[in-house]
């Protein structure tokens, strides 16, 4: 109840005055606390069309073999209905959404009940408890950060699997993967529904949650800021990290495997999609301690932004280059492959350098090195909605001397590399697809029509 009177306490927040005899910003560093009719109109466009756009691809490749122009043009010039595309899509199944609850369920165990040891004998690794920034409330929250251990702990079991015990089989995510849909909407829409009326009734801390009175803006963006259930279950990092960027490597790895299940090989294509996607997977469980002090973590409320688009938006939009290699195997010229592999570590030399210069400048409040230097600065000020004058100083020295936020330009250069995997070359040599429908899928998803004439 005592956020529904923060809520009613927010008209308030409007006529907060000035100071130094000039009005203080009603806006405040996170999500606002009026809505525009620009966003509202953005935010009923993410929400009715987000979901269709992560089935369009994921159906353009179970029927179309991934393309995004046929679809369209069948449905133009009449061949078929959009009925006949829903009817030939495979539905929710008993295992799938088995596979996925004990999936969460996994991940929930190594998550809260196991506390990480790695920082004991990994140098450079900080994990453990540690603490989070300061909330707009005041509030310093704690986190166990055991990210890289579930990681470790789940793939450790995923080749053990693979190698001796045989209880499940490495193509299970492929096999499963729209039915797996459907179990991970359902958990997003789920997720982002309780968190919208536990913001309402019982959260964690009133004083950091933020009604705006518009219900589709406050569901899109969340109202709570650090929704928590017990002392350490933390919705945003948990659904931020996992379990979606965790199954990122697993879903590579069912995707290779189902291509030598297909084809015999698994192509370089794959392999480098594989090494590059896993290299950026490690590197945010290296640095989820920095994670907490990342925009996510210390300034966006959790809504359906965050928790649909960790369930649904990141696992199966960002491993569509691997998808694509299932049904379009690609086998690299070697200067190809090399090149591409060069282009994606210089892109996480970038992204990584760019980001550690950064954290280096806020811990140690500019008294450091950057390239060899003390590191040059601009001093700005900001006040808040409460009238209170902050500081803070932004470096002008290493990669963020270059640009502002240099690190875009290395993730950028890295989805490059990804994408060149398989459509970079002219010289690319592209193995012949097979139509494989006894085998693609062995019955787990009743798919019976492929549609592979559509190419």
């Amino acid at each position: 109840m005592a956020a529904l009177q923060e809520k009613r306490s927010s008209e308030e927040r409007k006529h907060k005055s000035v100071q130094n005899g000039a009005e203080t910003s009603q806006g405040q560093w996170g999500r606002a606390w009026e809505v525009d009719w620009f966003s509202l109109a953005s935010i009923l466009f993410l929400l009715m069309f987000a979901p269709l756009i992560v089935y369009y691809f994921i159906m353009s490749c179970d029927q179309y073999q991934c393309s995004l122009i046929n679809p369209l043009v069948d449905l133009l010039m009449g061949n078929t209905h959009l009925s006949d595309i829903w009817n030939k899509t495979p539905t929710l199944t008993y295992k799938a959404a088995g596979i996925y609850i004990l999936w969460v369920t996994f991940q929930v165990i190594l998550y809260v009940f196991i506390p990480d040891f790695c920082h004991k004998f990994l140098p450079g690794y900080v994990g453990g408890i540690q603490e989070g920034a300061v909330t707009p409330a005041g509030v310093v929250n704690k986190y166990e950060i055991n990210g890289l251990q579930a990681w470790i702990i789940t793939h450790v079991i995923w080749f053990a699997n693979a190698c001796y015990f045989h209880c499940f089989s490495p193509t299970i995510i492929f096999d499963n993967w729209i039915p797996l849909l459907w179990c991970a909407n359902i958990l997003g829409y789920v997720v982002s529904t309780f968190a919208m009326i536990k913001g309402y009734f019982f959260p964690s801390n009133a004083k950091d949650c933020k009604f705006t009175g518009n219900f589709f803006y406050d569901y899109m963006m969340g109202i709570e800021f650090n929704p928590r259930i017990g002392k350490w279950f933390d919705f945003k990092l948990f659904f931020n990290g996992r379990p979606g960027i965790v199954a990122w490597t697993l879903i590579n790895l069912s995707y290779a495997a189902k291509q030598q299940e297909l084809h015999g090989k698994v192509t370089n294509s794959m392999i480098l999609v594989n090494v590059l996607q896993g290299i950026y997977v490690l590197d945010f469980f290296w640095n989820e301690s920095w994670y907490l002090k990342t925009i996510d973590i210390c300034h966006d409320h959790f809504g359906w932004y965050l928790g649909w688009g960790d369930c649904v938006w990141l696992p199966y939009l960002y491993t569509l280059q691997g998808l694509y290699l299932v049904y379009h195997p690609v086998q690299l010229g070697t200067a190809n492959a090399v090149g591409i592999l060069i282009l994606g570590l210089a892109g996480y030399y970038i992204f990584r350098v760019t980001n550690h210069q950064k954290d280096l400048f806020r811990r140690t409040n500019g008294n450091c090195k950057i390239w060899g230097k003390k590191p040059e600065y601009i001093e700005c000020s900001y006040t808040s909605v409460d009238g209170t004058k902050y500081y803070s100083k932004l470096m002008t020295s290493g990669f963020w001397g270059w640009a502002r936020h240099f690190n875009y330009t290395g993730d950028l250069m890295g989805s490059l590399a990804y994408c060149l995997t398989f459509a970079g070359f002219k010289a690319l040599q592209r193995m012949q697809p097979q139509r494989a429908d006894s085998t693609m899928d062995k019955g787990e998803t009743n798919r019976k029509d492929t549609q592979i004439s559509h190419t």
